[in-house]
């Protein structure tokens, strides 16, 4: 399995520098990588760096705790689009579903996706399923299947549990074959990534790529 065809190469910390996108960038040239994801305001400049090649620019929306407002998401959502975004990773509102306010979710995700989706650009939905019931998951399955999302991701890397095997096999067990998966947080091997994209995932966002790559050790200082 040629494992780098699956990752998003990521580095969102709050420190990021120039240097780091330049790097992450390098590398995911390098070995191939499906994506890029970095914050917002080294878009236009990651998308510069990987010009004319396959790896695509990912970057997030409403990123770590999803509770900003519609309009404010919208608001990084044409900006991200305006810098050459090719993929947004947005944060559902985590506070709403814990609220039981489905029709804010729904409102939520209706008000966005036509503006991705006209511009032909990919949607990750993050839901946090570590910190979700089981019934929560499945009614996330639900409603983000229906309004056609691109991608349902388990988690932003932030939360007090990331993701897991059995998130995965209870997101696909529930999801369409047309709404892929994406699996983050958490993923520092290559055996635990192997299990994921076994159990579903089509994509793997990590900051220890390329330790999963070659089986080196992780270097914990660039592990978000």
């Amino acid at each position: 399995m040629n494992i780098c065809s699956y990752i998003d190469h990521t580095f969102l910390k709050p420190t990021a520098m120039h240097a780091d996108i330049i790097k992450v960038c390098e590398e995911a040239l390098q070995y191939s990588f499906a994506a890029v994801c970095i914050p917002p305001p080294f878009v236009r400049e990651a998308k510069r760096l990987t010009a004319n090649s396959n790896v695509k620019v990912a970057t997030v929306i409403g990123f770590p705790f999803g509770y900003a407002a519609i309009e404010a998401k919208l608001a990084e959502i044409l900006l991200a689009i305006a810098d050459g975004a090719d993929e947004l990773d947005m944060v559902i509102n985590i506070t709403a579903l814990k609220n039981n306010d489905w029709q804010y979710l729904a409102n939520e995700i209706n008000t966005v996706l036509p503006f991705i989706h006209n511009k032909k650009k990919v949607v990750k939905i993050i839901i946090e399923s570590g910190i979700l019931t089981d019934e929560e998951i499945i009614k996330c399955c639900t409603l983000y299947g229906a309004a056609g999302v691109d991608f349902l991701k388990t988690s932003t890397g932030y939360a007090e549990k990331n993701a897991t095997v059995e998130a995965v096999l209870l997101m696909r067990k529930n999801l369409s074959p047309s709404i892929k998966i994406k699996a983050s947080g958490g993923i520092k091997t290559y055996d635990f990534a192997k299990q994921l994209i076994d159990a579903g995932a089509e994509r793997i966002g990590c900051s220890a790529s390329l330790a999963i790559v070659s089986g080196q050790p992780v270097n914990e200082k660039q592990v978000y």
